[in-house]
């Protein structure tokens, strides 16, 4: 609509000016002695206009001119940064395409725009990782160090890069830098537990678990095991004296302690520096908390001395227990193992039958067998005994 109003304003004005050269009378001299020029007025109105319009056309090319080398420059900025970002574009296809030389390519002709120099290099340096070209994957990282807007980008994944190669030292060093730089979101945590994991920093390990677990950004299943991995690497023998252990173990937070495998390991490490005062306290409070055949099985190994009060109170226990689960079969054997301790051969005998009745693991099977075997030799029961040292022998043989 606007294109007709304008067209009709411009017919409009062509006819005013026709109309008004036609009754225009002007007369128009020129005169320069010895020269005089007479013309109409309509005529000269229309040389001025061209000499106004010849004006113009010369000064607009002239400007043109000089501003020619200026707009030669913004057009081959402009083309430069179409192919740079043609070629980062063309460097995530190709990346996420699994072509990672392509990828590699692109990358490299994108870096030539400084703008886009930082974000290629990244892509880059994963593209040579996944070709295995580890030289390269660094030269690429080295290439934006000192580039601060993308520092967090470069360490994160430099991070994630150095755990897949499994170069656990240098992953950690970046995570040290991370945490300097104040960053700690969710991502970073995964990747920093995964660098702890490799370089064995199960204290660590640990600190990070429980981190994620509040973000609930943690399998159960993941972190339970993960938590298992760091306590039997801390809890295990390596070294410890019975102080050392003690401090160790009052370390743990208190709603670890009471879980079966801590426990269990945990005890069978404190037996291991004669700690089995402490050992027996910390397993049963794990089990009257929640009942475990790990638990059941460490506590047959801290049995006291023959006639201690210790013994004693360990055989109330487990009948106490036996109350509850009465057809347990380690509990059984535990009970029967105890009662052998303290040489009440018919409660131990009881107990050893029950645990082969009730039972269908084959090490709890053949324990029974050899503890039954033990006792009858203990009561001069010779070919009993040798018929539950045969059957311990071809459980072993099975199993």
């Amino acid at each position: 609509m606007g294109f007709f109003i304008r067209l009709v304003l411009l017919f409009t004005t062509a006819v005013l000016v026709a109309l008004s050269a036609r009754f225009n009378p002007g007369n128009v001299v020129l005169f320069y002695p010895p020269y005089r020029i007479d013309m109409s007025l309509n005529l000269f109105i229309l040389a001025v206009l061209v000499v106004f319009a010849l004006l113009g056309v010369l000064f607009y090319t002239i400007s043109m001119t000089k501003q020619m080398p200026e707009r030669v420059a913004a057009y081959r900025r402009s083309k430069g940064e179409r192919e740079g970002n043609k070629a980062l574009r063309d460097s995530l296809k190709a990346f996420f395409e699994g072509r990672f030389g392509h990828a590699e390519k692109a990358a490299m002709r994108a870096a030539e725009l400084p703008e886009n120099e930082a974000l290629a290099s990244l892509i880059g340096a994963r593209a040579a990782h996944n070709m295995g070209q580890m030289d390269r994957r660094d030269a690429w990282l080295a290439g934006i160090e000192d580039n601060q807007q993308y520092k967090v980008a470069r360490l994160v994944s430099a991070t994630e890069l150095l755990v897949d190669g499994h170069q656990s030292g240098l992953a950690l060093q970046a995570v040290k830098e991370l945490n300097a730089n104040g960053t700690r979101h969710i991502h970073v945590l995964r990747w920093a537990l995964k660098a702890n994991q490799q370089a064995k920093q199960w204290t660590e390990v640990l600190r990070l678990v429980k981190a994620l677990d509040k973000h609930r950004s943690l399998h159960p299943a993941l972190s339970l095991r993960l938590r298992e991995l760091a306590y039997q690497d801390l809890l295990s023998d390596h070294g410890h004296d019975a102080e050392s252990i003690r401090r160790l173990w009052y370390s743990i937070p208190a709603e670890d302690r009471l879980k079966p495998f801590v426990a269990a390991l945990a005890a069978r490490t404190m037996v291991a520096q004669g700690l089995y005062d402490d050992a027996r306290n910390l397993l049963e409070k794990a089990l009257d908390e929640s009942w475990d055949d790990r638990l059941i099985v460490a506590y047959r190994e801290t049995a006291a001395k023959e006639g201690s009060a210790a013994l004693l109170n360990q055989i109330e226990r487990c009948e106490f227990w036996m109350g509850k689960y009465p057809i347990d079969p380690e509990l059984a054997l535990t009970m029967g193992v105890l009662c052998l301790h303290q040489k009440l051969w018919g409660k131990a005998e009881l107990s050893l039958q029950q645990a082969l009745l009730y039972g269908s693991d084959p090490t709890c099977l053949r324990e029974a067998n050899l503890r039954l075997a033990q006792l009858n030799e203990q009561l001069g029961e010779q070919e009993k005994a040798a018929e539950y040292y045969r059957a311990c022998a071809l459980i072993a043989e099975r199993s």
